[in-house]
């Protein structure tokens, strides 16, 4: 830290997404002892527009940037300019994600030591909630420029710092950096303790924003280790970044193993909705095909709460109808059916696929009704929910690192719950199941081998009357 120089930087962009927003203005002084030794200052052209609401932040628009240089233009001068210099910034994973993926656009390798301002006044005066910079300013009493234009902020860093230079000793101001460069990658706002007392052990955890509110819920053989993978690749990924500026607050639930995890994360990312969940997040109604007796094509019908029992009945489960018609297309496709007659186009005489050799002809005579109707039901009976192949209940075994036992009660592929041994298993017997297709897809990959997975298979007495 004595032999590097310190670069106060900020950056103005075209938004927040590290990935794919570009960066309109860089400002940056290099501080060498007590001194300013140098500054940098470019408006810089982002090859794309720049939205009105960013321009009326920032008073940065297109015309302004409109003969300024674009990034790969100035990335050589940039980058001999950086040297091996410390970036200090505030939110610093921000402008270093930034910075780091633009010179990789422009085909150049970046990386430097990294301060965080806001990380470090969290540290210094843990008392305060607010550490913003605007909020910074004002509470010290600091006088600042245009704010969000990249110079005047760069020098309002700079005016802080100096401001704890004479605030604290340089004892306290060594230890809070540190502590910054023991745990590098953790966002400015999430309280460092929280991750340290994170098991390395399977388990699922929840990530929570400002008031609570559920961001991403995720699992793991290993949390912390995934928890942290989380914020080392934010410069990489737009969600990555979103969960390092938004989250606030971890917590997490152990569990036996990898089994028990999927089975915890599948239920809680439905029952708690977090915002950056993709998938497992839909438990709406679901379409599936199914086909009467006495009908020669199949009918989507719309699936309300299943029990396993009625699930295995129907041909495939799909969130949408969309999805649900394009996997028909597909199993169409794969055995020359007929998309006419299965009612997946529309018209009369021969359909368009018996021109191109893709369908057996049964719209235009060529093939008997009854002969499709036999094809399409065997291929479409691959999408039917796989028949529960165990008398009774099932009880699932998985033994922790620790040696304990979990067990999971599973019923014709619903999850009844799970317990720290056989007996209070059993006692959930009877218990009315909802079948849930992620469910399902978890358990047949678990159950389709289980003895490589380590687990106890124990099969229960069915309920009374069940």
């Amino acid at each position: 830290m004595k032999d590097a120089p310190l670069l106060f930087i900020d950056l103005e962009t075209t938004g927040m997404r590290t990935t794919r927003d570009r960066i309109t203005e860089i400002a940056a002084l290099r501080l060498e002892g007590d001194r300013v030794t140098a500054r940098w200052h470019r408006l810089i052209q982002p090859e794309v527009r720049i939205p009105a609401p960013i321009s009326a932040l920032t008073g940065i628009d297109d015309a302004m940037v409109a003969e300024a240089p674009t990034f790969a233009e100035i990335a050589d001068d940039l980058l001999a300019w950086l040297g091996d210099g410390v970036l200090v910034a505030h939110n610093a994973r921000f402008d270093y994600g930034f910075l780091r993926n633009a010179f990789k656009r422009a085909g150049r390798d970046y990386g430097a030591e990294v301060i965080c301002t806001l990380r470090l006044s969290r540290r210094l005066a843990p008392e305060h909630r607010e550490h913003n910079l605007a909020a910074l300013l004002a509470r010290h009493g600091i006088e600042a420029g245009t704010r969000h234009r990249a110079m005047a902020d760069a020098e309002a860093l700079l005016a802080l710092w100096r401001h704890w230079q004479r605030e604290h000793s340089a004892e306290r101001l060594r230890e809070a950096l540190q502590h910054q460069r023991q745990l590098p990658s953790l966002p400015a706002h999430l309280d460092p303790e929280e991750i340290q007392a994170m098991p390395a052990s399977p388990g699922v955890y929840l990530m929570y924003g400002e008031n609570d509110l559920p961001l991403y819920i995720g699992k793991s053989v290993n949390l912390r280790a995934r928890v942290m993978g989380h914020f080392q690749a934010d410069h990489r990924s737009d969600r990555e970044m979103r969960l390092a500026q938004q989250v606030r607050r971890l917590a997490w639930q152990e569990t036996a193993g990898d089994l028990g995890a999927q089975l915890l994360e599948a239920r809680l990312v439905k029952e708690r909705q977090p915002i950056l969940n993709r998938q497992l997040r839909r438990a709406g109604r679901l379409v599936a095909w199914h086909w009467p007796a006495d009908a020669d094509r199949p009918e989507l019908v719309s699936v309300g709460e299943l029990g396993g029992r009625e699930a295995e009945a129907l041909m495939g489960l799909f969130r949408n109808a969309q999805e649900a018609r394009q996997a028909l297309r597909q199993i169409a496709a794969d055995r020359q059916l007929c998309l006419r007659q299965l009612g997946l186009e529309s018209g009369r005489g021969a359909c368009f696929g018996s021109q191109l050799g893709r369908c057996r002809g049964v719209c235009r005579g060529d093939e008997a009704v009854d002969e499709h109707s036999a094809r399409a039901r065997e291929a479409l009976s691959r999408l039917q929910i796989r028949h529960w192949p165990w008398e009774g209940p099932l009880a699932i075994g998985e033994r922790g690192s620790n040696g304990e036992q979990t067990w999971h009660l599973v019923a014709h592929w619903c999850h009844l719950g799970s317990a720290g041994s056989l007996a209070a298993v059993a006692d959930m017997v009877g218990t009315v199941g909802r079948f849930d297709r992620d469910i399902y897809r978890i358990l047949r990959r678990f159950l389709d081998d289980p003895d490589a997975a380590g687990l106890t298979l124990v099969t229960l007495p069915r309920p009374a009357g069940g």
